[in-house]
């Protein structure tokens, strides 16, 4: 068989090959043949029927090529496609902002970013596709730039980081060296796999940790300056029993050394260095003191006396705050103690004498003894006060961190500075009540234009007065007085205050009348009145006719400043009222006459210019860094250029430096090594030619403001204004 001839494993040119070769050969046996029977003739006949056959699987075998072709084809575009999809995948993942990462459902990494792992440098060629996500916490947790807690293991964060792991959408910070802070969001996709993003949010949480410094640095001397002021020790302790506030009062008076002192002391431990050094008496031991301060329920003001050393005698009134925190005050009352001794002896020995001189000692402790009742009432409501606000202040800030929108943050950042302006308030009022108290209080006498201060009086309060939709008239007057400029504005201002703070509709009117020599400053108003038994009342310190009113409707200092004030100037005060028609306060000052002798109350008042300061270079000196950092980010904000130095060296170096002159400097008055702004100023002066000058210090004195005044210094009073530093460099520089 002519099928057997060839092989079937052979390709299809071979067969074809072979069986043209056998087509040939018979054809030559057919021609060269003599048979006749036809034998033949069936040979060719055959070998034709191969050739169709060879022909037949010669069409199908193209056939079949061109299939082959046409899907080879179809799947190099698929897979051009395919190549092209991935690169655009790996494009937009590269250009996201943030690390990426994807793991697929059985938790292995399917592919990350360049940025992904950025911020720790040593494991990030380790984060690869492949990367099962478990190895890719433990890598994170052995990680140099990972900055954990102290309490913190490794092995404990990985932990945690698996448990937030299983829930379906999480976001949480990480802290690194540096101080850098990078925040993590985790996602479900929903095919059971996970994305990762990594930003990095340090610029963030700094604005927010310095914010909330600079809020709690406020506070803190808010609170120092209070306790710096008054003559009683106080010590101040937390919820927890830790010490959190305190001044050098306390440690001269129970002799203490001031350095062991430290905030978080646990009061055991003051406790135990206290009792070695003194003795209770009054029916209260040290036990009953350690069993009221560790009550579980509330605890009642507690009061006693006890000895230090061999003949102090200190008085202690201890009270509890709203926050189960408490304080304790210590007042020095040995004179009284020995003057009470001294007035019982004089009595023994001289009795049956001088019985007349016995009462006058007697009626001179029992004064003692009020006067020394009456500084405990102040201080506690003082204390009281002060601490009203300041309680707010802390609530509000402590919710600055609790996750609050930017909105809601800020409205409670300016109820914060609300509270903390109301501390201000009540310091400033304390200051001049203690000023006018002590008997240091200067008067500067001079010729003040009544008109002048009625003008700046009506500037100051006519908006307060509109939000309550009441009338405010100032009489005009050309009325010259001879007094003290800054007393007599602040007497006008308490006095304009409390008028429209107590009427609620109507109007309040200020004018003059002249009676001879002198003349009556009169501030007239429609208000509530005042009952014939309150007037005696209202002017004694922290006493208010309403007593249910906040702090920010006052604290009962006003008219106290106002009767000591009036005292001090020998300005007589006269006060009228009747109950639901108002009230009129009258002040009876020397006339001065004619003069026109400007008023000058030590404070710029200069309309603000802001374009100003964008081309302002200020020199900033002060050796504190907290309030140094805190004015150059203020003053940054107006646009001002800060050069900020600790000392006058450190700035005459600076300005060496870089080759410029600043526009204005800006000096704390108290700076280091017995150093003061107005020195440094005066010496960079010389050193560098004129330059204009500004001085912050919390000094009142009268005698630093004429320091000032001579040196054309201008002066800001601690705690600073924002508005009134933005006022002084505007006024320096234009």
């Amino acid at each position: 068989m002519i099928e057997s001839l060839t092989d079937p494993n052979d390709p299809l040119d071979r067969q074809n090959e072979k069986l043209l070769k056998i087509v040939a050969a018979l054809m030559r046996r057919v021609e060269e043949s003599t048979d006749a029977s036809g034998a033949a003739y069936a040979q060719f006949q055959r070998a034709a029927m191969l050739e169709q056959e060879v022909r037949a699987r010669t069409d199908d075998l193209e056939r079949a090529l061109d299939l082959l072709n046409d899907s080879n084809a179809r799947l190099a575009q698929a897979n051009q496609e395919t190549e092209a999809a991935r690169a655009n995948l790996a494009n937009a993942i590269e250009a996201v902002q943030e690390g990426f990462a994807l793991f697929n459902r059985d938790e292995e990494m399917v592919l990350c970013n360049s940025r992904f792992g950025l911020h720790m440098p040593d494991i990030q060629t380790k984060l690869t596709p492949g990367l099962r996500f478990t190895d890719y916490v433990g890598l994170v947790s052995q990680s140099r730039f990972l900055s954990l807690p102290g309490v913190v293991s490794p092995k404990d964060w990985v932990q945690r980081r698996m448990a937030r792991h299983a829930e379906d959408h999480v976001v949480f910070n990480i802290r690194l060296s540096g101080n850098r802070w990078m925040q993590v969001s985790e996602h479900r996709t929903p095919d059971g796999g996970t994305v990762i993003l990594q930003t990095d949010v340090t610029d963030i949480m700094r604005v927010e940790r310095q914010e909330r410094d600079r809020i709690l640095d406020d506070k803190a001397r808010l609170i120092r300056a209070t306790l710096e002021h008054i003559d009683q020790g106080v010590c101040i302790f937390d919820s927890k029993l830790r010490l959190v506030g305190w001044n050098n009062r306390a440690s001269e008076l129970l002799a203490i050394p001031n350095a062991q002192f430290q905030m978080g002391a646990p009061f055991q431990t003051l406790f135990h260095r206290l009792s070695a050094t003194v003795s209770f008496e009054g029916g209260v031991s040290d036990a009953d003191l350690l069993a009221w301060v560790n009550r579980s329920t509330e605890r009642p003001p507690l009061q006693f006396q006890m000895h230090s050393g061999r003949a102090k005698v200190l008085s202690v009134f201890a009270q509890e705050m709203p926050d189960r925190g408490f304080v304790i005050s210590f007042t020095d009352v040995t004179a009284e103690r020995r003057s009470a001794q001294a007035l019982v002896e004089a009595k023994e020995l001289l009795e049956q004498r001088v019985e007349s001189r016995t009462m006058e000692l007697a009626d001179a402790l029992n004064e003692a003894e009020r006067a020394n009742a009456s500084k405990s009432r102040f201080v506690a409501a003082a204390s009281h006060d002060l601490l009203q606000p300041l309680s707010a202040a802390k609530l509000y800030v402590s919710t600055l961190g609790s996750g609050l929108d930017k909105a809601d943050a800020r409205a409670v950042a300016v109820k914060a500075e609300s509270a903390l302006n109301s501390v201000e308030h009540i310091l400033e009022a304390l200051l001049d009540i203690s000023k006018l108290d002590s008997g240091r209080a200067s008067v500067h006498l001079s010729s003040v234009p009544v008109g002048e201060l009625f003008s700046q009086m009506e500037d100051a309060f006519r908006p307060m007065a509109q939000a309550k939709g009441l009338g405010l008239r100032f009489v005009g007057t050309d009325t010259v007085v001879r007094s003290d400029a800054s007393y007599m504005r602040r007497i006008l201002q308490n006095l304009l205050s409390n008028a429209i703070r107590y009427t609620e509709m109507g109007r309040v009117l200020v004018g003059v009348r002249r009676l001879g020599k002198t003349v009556s400053i009169q501030v007239w108003d429609t208000g509530i009145g005042i009952a014939p038994d309150q007037r005696d009342v209202v002017f004694q310190e922290f006493k208010r006719i309403h007593s249910d009113a906040s702090a920010a409707e006052g604290m009962g200092l006003g008219l106290a400043i106002v009767e000591r004030a009036c005292g001090l100037l020998k300005h007589p005060i006269n006060l009228q009222s009747e109950l639901g028609r108002g009230t009129v306060f009258s002040i009876t000052v020397p006339s001065a006459g004619q003069a026109r002798d400007a008023l000058n109350s030590g404070e710029p008042s200069i309309q603000s210019r802001s374009d100003v300061l964008h081309r302002t270079v200020a020199l900033l000196i002060e050796n504190d860094d907290n309030l140094r950092g805190a004015l150059c980010m203020t003053m940054e904000n107006w646009g001002v250029q800060v050069l900020e130095a600790a000392s006058k060296d450190e700035a005459a170096n600076l300005l060496h430096e870089i080759g410029i002159l600043p526009d204005v400097i800006v000096a704390d008055f108290q700076l280091d090594g017995g150093k003061t702004g107005t020195e440094a100023i005066a010496e960079l002066t010389r050193e560098f030619g004129q330059l204009p000058g500004c001085i912050i210090s919390a000094d009142r004195s009268t005698e630093l403001a004429a320091s000032c005044k001579t040196a054309g210094y201008l002066l800001l009073p601690k705690p600073i204004d924002a508005q009134k530093l933005k006022s002084v460099l505007e006024a320096s520089v234009s």
